[in-house]
């Protein structure tokens, strides 16, 4: 279950679409786009967002390439209309890579972070839905795959509908991550296009950059990607989406596909 600010002008467009889904009051995952929704689960209702990730990293120099398979999961749970709680993990993992000629697999679990959603705002003429988002990453998974201490991010996602059926999504936010010389801030930054075609699909464009850091502290990573999320029932999506890294810091290729199940 994170990088930099900017922007909000920008943020003119996604709020109309809040509006129209909660008219049919379908489903709205956060899935598979990067960029968080606006819109809560409501008081009462539990909403299990799970995928299967395939990561693909480019070689870099003096490493070996790398493949990930990762099973991301979300549950968030409305503590009220406007507020739910969010239990977030990266889950099952395994990783293979290539060292010096020899093949390398690593198995274990991905960190856990509990978080809290808020809408803050519903849209009123040129303003936005707005949600804000707050997590904090914990150690908690296996020894290949744990982070450093309890890592904290703070999200805030805007949301405006456009004409035909477009929705425009945007999403800055600053994280904290942890290393051997102490902490470091970095940033987030998320824009998504929504397109939907009839009452049960939608496509999505989406520029990504879950961290954006300085290079010594690993960079940034971005990726251009494009998805799908279909309506099986008012309660139930299934999704998929390809990632294309942007540089050499981010997966080469990754694609996910992924179910989404309110009750």
């Amino acid at each position: 279950m994170k990088h930099t600010l900017t922007l909000a002008a920008i943020t003119l467009a996604c709020c109309a679409a809040g509006a129209h889904a909660q008219e049919r009051d379908d489903i709205e995952a956060d899935r598979p786009d990067f960029v968080e929704s606006t819109r809560m689960v409501g008081k009462g209702r539990v909403q299990l967002e799970t995928s299967l990730l395939f990561e693909r990293e480019r070689e870099r120099e003096g490493e070996g390439r790398k493949r990930t398979l990762s099973t991301p999961t979300l549950l968030r749970i409305g503590l009220a209309e406007a507020l739910e709680l969010r239990v977030e993990t990266e889950g099952r993992m395994i990783r293979h890579s290539r060292e010096e000629g020899r093949r390398v697999t690593e198995t274990g679990y991905g960190d856990t972070a509990l978080g809290l959603s808020w809408h803050a705002l519903d849209p009123a003429g040129p303003l936005p839905s707005v949600g804000v988002h707050l997590a904090a990453e914990l150690d908690s998974g296996s020894r290949a795959f744990r982070g450093e201490g309890v890592r904290p991010s703070l999200r805030m996602a805007a949301e405006w509908e456009l004409p035909n059926e477009v929705k425009l999504g945007v999403m800055p936010g600053i994280g904290v991550e942890r290393e051997e010389g102490g902490r470091y801030r970095y940033g987030i930054f998320g824009i998504v296009a929504e397109k939907e075609f009839g009452e049960r699909l939608r496509g999505l464009v989406e520029l990504a950059l879950p961290r954006i850091a300085r290079a010594k502290h690993g960079g940034t990573e971005a990726s251009f990607d494009v998805g799908a999320a279909y309506l099986l029932s008012k309660d139930v999506q299934l999704d998929a989406m390809l990632s294309r890294g942007l540089n050499s810091r981010s997966p080469d290729i990754a694609f996910t596909i992924g179910l989404s199940i309110r009750r």
